[in-house]
């Protein structure tokens, strides 16, 4: 049967083959994704020059204030209100501010954005998203200095953000059947990574002149991407003839011999909706292994968006780099999360066992973890080869179980071909996942104060526990 949505809900039609269709969702979702990540990554290039590094001057001059005058003033040195002692701790609060609404909104996104259209619902998203990136910059070309603007902007763009993994994990799912899911999602999951390195790139490009434009840049380029989404995004099925089918949210479940389906007869604002979402979730998580990987999510994802935020200002604090060098060498690791990503799909495809691919990963990354807490008594090629090899094993479990697992979980054949479904587990992984990537980089920021070895000791307990939760699914 044929269902028609209003032409308003649908994008512009040219029609293709399946089989181009899938290509064109493929390459669109991926350059999607790739913005979404282009604009988080500036506040980590962007650390190190609102506090830069004349802390060792400014020490001197304390110490010998009856001698030496302070050459070096902190209204000089940093952008306030991140010139205090506390930077570190400043820091961290920003990038818990943006992870925390990014890990709160993630449960309820999937599930709002089950029921509406995805492609109006991404490119809403992706436009106040944009605004918001530039309105952190902004706070550069107008010299705002409260700290309470900035933590608003984080928050604000944390919400907003939500909107994206779940809708194009959705599309994508839709659009790909399980045989070669993990090699698939593997390459396309890649974007989260070459959204890194290009705002990287970019955010380092103007992060010693003007780090204004940092942000700015990257904005425009999601809200310019979420107008692309609006006009050519196809979330399910083929235009001309198959069109996507919209009805009011339904779910089944099987549980041994037993099957229960629900179908809601209620609009989406209806107050009666609420009690159907939340036994949607909760059959969501009934599904055995959502749990097992959310927690293994929950450490893996501390790991890696610790690297995330942390990385640049790492590297420019223990091997003496401004920020622009210290942003580009970041990018390595990123580099081998897409070899990473790409191999943890390839294996598991192989093998059968997403878990056990997870587990192996999770395990050789902890000797690398510790390697890192000595970069500085490393040459520049050691370091170069810990970074790429630290970035496949760290990022390699993490875009598997975001991707092919969730997928996987979504498309379970006890949901009897419920595709709307999978953005529901989706949010619940990665909603689970995103308190660990907010507590990571707040974390860092208090236990950097105690020395950089402490926080990776930090990432190491964080490691082996999501191999413990991990090896719970094998």
């Amino acid at each position: 049967m044929t269902s028609i949505q209003p032409f308003s809900l649908l994008p512009p039609c040219v029609v293709l083959s399946p089989s181009r269709y899938r290509a064109f969702t493929f390459s669109l979702t991926f350059l999607l994704y790739t913005s979404f990540h282009l604009s988080r990554k500036p506040i980590s290039i962007v650390k190190s020059e609102l506090h830069k590094n004349c802390s060792a001057l400014n020490e001197l001059s304390t110490a010998s204030s009856s001698q030496l005058p302070n050459l070096h003033t902190a209204a000089e040195c940093s952008w306030k209100p991140f010139d205090k002692s506390n930077y570190k701790q400043l820091l961290g609060a920003m990038d818990y501010s943006f992870l925390c609404a990014y890990a709160v909104g993630m449960f309820l996104s999937g599930i709002i954005g089950e029921r509406l259209p995805i492609r109006l619902y991404l490119t809403f998203g992706m436009l106040m998203s944009g605004l918001f990136t530039c309105l952190f910059g902004l706070g550069y070309i107008y010299s705002i200095h409260s700290l309470g603007f900035y933590i608003f902007v984080q928050v604000a763009n944390g919400l907003v953000q939500t909107t994206g993994w779940p809708s194009v994990v959705t599309c994508i799912g839709n659009w790909f059947g399980k045989g070669r899911r993990g090699l698939i999602m593997g390459i396309w999951n890649s974007h989260t990574s070459v959204g890194n390195i290009l705002g990287s790139l970019i955010a380092g490009y103007w992060v010693s002149s003007n780090w204004g434009l940092s942000f700015i840049v990257p904005g425009l380029i999601i809200a310019a991407m979420g107008i692309i989404c609006f006009l050519f995004l196809i979330e399910l099925s083929v235009c001309g003839s198959v069109l996507l089918t919209h009805v009011f949210p339904s779910i089944s479940l099987r549980t041994g011999t037993q099957t229960y389906t629900i179908q809601s007869t209620m609009p989406f604002y209806s107050g009666e909706m609420y009690s159907f979402y939340l036994l949607t979730v909760c059959l969501s998580f009934s599904l055995q292994g959502v749990i097992e990987f959310s927690l293994c999510l929950l450490f893996a994802k501390l790991v890696s968006y610790t690297f995330l935020f942390w990385l640049p200002l790492y590297i420019t604090k223990t091997a003496h780099l401004d920020a622009k060098k210290a942003g580009d060498l970041s990018t390595l690791f990123d580099v081998g999360g897409i070899v990473g990503g790409i191999l943890a799909g390839v294996i598991s495809d192989k093998l059968g066992k997403r878990a056990t691919t997870c587990a192996v990963m999770l395990l050789l990354a902890a000797p690398i973890l510790y390697g890192f807490s000595m970069i500085s008594e490393f040459g520049l090629g050691p370091t170069i080869g810990m970074l790429l090899v630290c970035g496949g094993l760290v990022n390699g479990p993490y875009a598997l179980i975001t991707t092919a697992v969730a997928a996987d979980l979504g498309t379970h054949k006890s949901l009897k071909g419920n595709a709307r479904a999978l953005s529901t587990v989706t949010a619940i992984i990665d909603g689970t996942g995103s308190v660990g990537a907010a507590i990571g980089p707040l974390l860092a920021g208090v236990l950097s104060s105690q020395g950089w070895d402490q926080v990776f000791y930090m990432l190491m307990a964080a490691d082996f526990l999501a191999l413990l939760v991990g090896a719970d699914a094998c």
